[in-house]
């Protein structure tokens, strides 16, 4: 059973940035794909990126596009988010996922695997 843990919420002005971090745990290789998803108050649960073990593809919702990146060292089986240019609509609770099966592109929240969640507020 994999277990995967985030880090790396808080509190941070508009216009400022962090990074979520999530390690894996539990087997010799962390799931083939490894995503992002968020949830506001009130709101789905939604896509914000995916990244593949190998190869390292990946996918990004359009809202996050050119603000966000996704990244992941498979040797200490992390996978990072880093976001720039926080807005306020960016408020939510950030989930690590993982998945075998899919690729990059399942934006469902559909995935195997999922962490506890870290919390981003974004003042404006």
């Amino acid at each position: 059973q994999v277990q995967l843990v985030e880090s790396g919420g808080g509190l941070v002005q508009a216009g400022g940035s962090l990074r979520l971090s999530c390690a894996a745990s539990g087997r010799t290789f962390s799931p083939s794909t490894m995503a992002w998803f968020r949830q506001a108050p009130r709101k789905e649960r939604e896509f914000v990126a995916a990244i593949t073990r190998i190869g390292g593809m990946t996918n990004y919702a359009d809202s996050v596009k050119g603000r966000f990146t996704i990244s992941r060292d498979n040797v200490k089986k992390t996978v990072y988010l880093q976001m720039n240019t926080l807005k306020p609509e960016d408020t939510a609770v950030y989930y690590c996922a993982g998945d075998d099966n899919f690729g990059p592109r399942m934006t469902m929240p559909n995935y195997q695997f999922w962490g506890q969640g870290t919390q981003v507020t974004v003042s404006s």
